[in-house]
């Protein structure tokens, strides 16, 4: 029970303390002097709250919070966002280990609600490329540190990954980071794509944090860091994303909701992609004349104009080849001075 008193419960302690002070003064001064105890007072005060909890003092159950860094998402949305990004961080590992020809490991280390001014203060020199998310409005932060930077350029030139101490790029460096960042872009997309399907694109590129402004200092953004290891040498790397943008979609950061969509959407996608890639996919196709065996030194000697033997009949149907493998059985004809084929039959493989 609440130990909050009612204002009944305030008017009868009221009335108590005025009945005491009336005693007081019919016996005398010495008894207003103890009845008037503040001592005394906060006592009987302390006894009425006792009673009007039902004697028992119980424990108030509270939780900080901080009016200058209110909480936007959910401890459930923050643990969706983290598994998104550790796929992201997955996939550019991969990405970029191909590309850089050396192997590259990225690992999240926190996941973070903060003011957009508290995340520009903790960033040193570092290259932040400001890109739009369509269909989302608004734009987001890729920061990655110069030594990071360098060392990426580095392997990209044919060099051991050393990184130079600068803080600006060079015309020629510029496309070549762009070419890296995009990659990563890629693997957003594909991390995001359970959520929505995100068409990353760069915004600009700028080596001092005054120049991003993509949100008001107090206004919160979500930070991902994580770090990123190339060979023998390690850097920082972040993605800033403020609230605004991902808040018309914050109701399918739900992990339940998102494992439930992925369940009946993956079947119907995963089974019209497999059918796509199918139908693009190349094969080799080749019709087989005849055969036939002559010795190693008759094939030696073979030149312009020789005629070989084969044990193909005229009038039967050719054999086609699908992969190496006989799977049709087809009849040649000429159109024009092309040579043609129709399929007659299947072959059954056994």
């Amino acid at each position: 029970m609440s130990n909050i008193l009612s204002q009944s419960e305030i008017e009868a302690l009221l009335n108590s303390l005025t009945d005491e002070e009336g005693k007081g003064d019919a016996s005398g001064p010495t008894a207003g002097a103890s009845s008037s105890d503040p001592n005394k007072v906060f006592a009987n005060l302390d006894n009425l709250v006792n009673v009007a909890g039902t004697g028992s003092k119980s424990a108030v159950a509270y939780e900080l919070y901080d009016f200058r860094r209110p909480d936007k998402f959910s401890k459930d949305q923050l643990r969706t966002m983290q598994m998104l990004h550790e796929t992201f961080a997955r996939v550019a590992a991969t990405g970029l280990s191909a590309y850089l020809r050396s192997p590259v490991s990225i690992d999240l280390i926190s996941l973070e609600q903060v003011p957009y001014e508290e995340y520009l203060r903790s960033i040193n020199t570092s290259v932040f490329t400001v890109m739009s998310l369509p269909p989302l409005s608004g734009q987001a932060v890729l920061e990655l540190e110069f030594q990071l930077i360098f060392t990426m350029v580095d392997r990209l030139l044919g060099g051991p990954g050393r990184s130079i101490h600068r803080t600006n790029l060079s015309d020629i460096e510029k496309p070549l980071v762009r070419q890296m960042i995009e990659r990563m872009f890629s693997a957003l997309k594909t991390a995001w794509e359970g959520i929505v399907i995100l068409n990353p694109g760069i915004e600009t590129m700028e080596t001092s944090a005054q120049f991003v402004q993509i949100s008001p200092p107090n206004d919160i953004v979500v930070t991902i860091l994580f770090e990123v290891k190339i060979g023998n040498s390690r850097g920082a790397m972040s993605i800033c994303v403020p609230y605004l943008v991902l808040k018309p979609i914050t109701a399918k950061l739900s992990a339940q909701k998102w494992f439930v969509n992925n369940s009946r959407k993956n079947a119907g996608i995963s089974r019209k992609l497999l059918a796509y890639h199918t139908r693009q996919a190349p094969i080799d196709c080749a019709v087989e004349l005849g055969k036939a065996k002559i010795s190693m030194r008759d094939m030696l000697e073979l030149k312009v104009g020789d005629v070989v033997s084969l044990d193909q009949k005229k009038d039967e149907d050719l054999i086609m080849r699908i992969q190496k493998n006989p799977k049709f059985t087809v009849s040649p004809s000429h159109r024009g001075k092309q040579m043609i084929f129709t399929v007659t039959d299947t072959i059954e493989n056994l």
